[in-house]
């Protein structure tokens, strides 16, 4: 009898262990994802670098693990609901936690440091 209770904790426990492996693979794929969004206005100079510098790191970096949302400032877009004080801001919403980079994105040990990556190497 205690035998059959052996057996019967063993395989809840790889049921359990592989619906742990499940969750944390699901997990760490989110994880992986990156979402952005990069407020400018209109092509200034500014905004024009900002999308090209941010387009490249995340090329370069991230491949096919993510998605930029570039949003035009000028465009009737509530800024107050991102707290959007300055022009070009960029925000990483995911994965967590967010950040928010100001700027023309040029400093790229500091966007990479932002988007938690290192300048080394790919952390996703």
């Amino acid at each position: 009898m205690s035998a059959g209770k052996r057996v019967a904790n063993e395989g809840m426990g790889t049921t359990s262990s592989s619906v742990e492996d499940l969750r944390k693979r699901a997990a760490e794929k989110l994880r992986s994802r990156y979402e952005l969004r990069l407020y400018v206005s209109d092509m200034t100079p500014r905004s024009v670098n900002a999308i090209a510098n941010i387009t490249d790191i995340c090329e370069e970096r991230l491949k096919d693990n993510y998605d930029l949302e570039v949003v035009d400032a000028r465009h009737g877009v509530d800024l107050k609901k991102d707290s959007i004080i300055a022009i070009p801001t960029l925000i990483k919403r995911m994965p967590l936690p967010e950040r928010v980079l100001v700027g023309d994105l040029s400093d790229k040990d500091k966007v990479l440091k932002a988007l938690g990556l290192s300048s080394r190497g790919c952390s996703t």
